[in-house]
């Protein structure tokens, strides 16, 4: 019995039950406007977005702060641009997915506050 739950397994993954889940992941990707409309009920959860690298700030307070937009939110109202800190970065004009820490009202002091920061993030650069 053993060897055919080993043997369905085996053939479950060959048939493309892998790709299910990368598909799956993919359909939890959040829209910057989602986070900002979220962000109460996502504080201290980690997410993933995925987006176009807008700006970048390399080496500041031990991380590097990316800027990531979707085409969604409102620039008026500032909720179409996510900043992410990160060990890793990108180059502006990269399409990115990030997954991260959602933290709200950060303040860093000196004017750097955020009202939505994604933080510790992995940065992956699409191809």
């Amino acid at each position: 019995m053993r060897f055919l739950s080993i043997a369905l397994a085996l053939l479950l993954g060959t048939l493309g039950f892998v790709s299910f889940s990368a598909t799956a992941a993919e359909a939890n990707l959040k829209t910057v406007a989602a986070l900002y409309k979220d962000k109460t009920a996502l504080a201290g959860k980690t997410i993933s977005a995925q987006g176009k690298v807008v700006k970048v700030n390399n080496g500041i307070m031990g991380r590097n702060f990316v800027h990531v937009q979707d085409g969604s939110g409102d620039a008026k109202a500032g909720t179409n641009n996510l900043v992410v800190t990160s060990k890793q970065t990108a180059a502006v004009g990269d399409q990115v997915t990030i997954s991260g820490l959602v933290v709200i009202n950060r303040d860093f002091g000196s004017g750097y506050s955020y009202p939505l920061l994604i933080e510790e993030a992995t940065v992956t650069v699409k191809k």
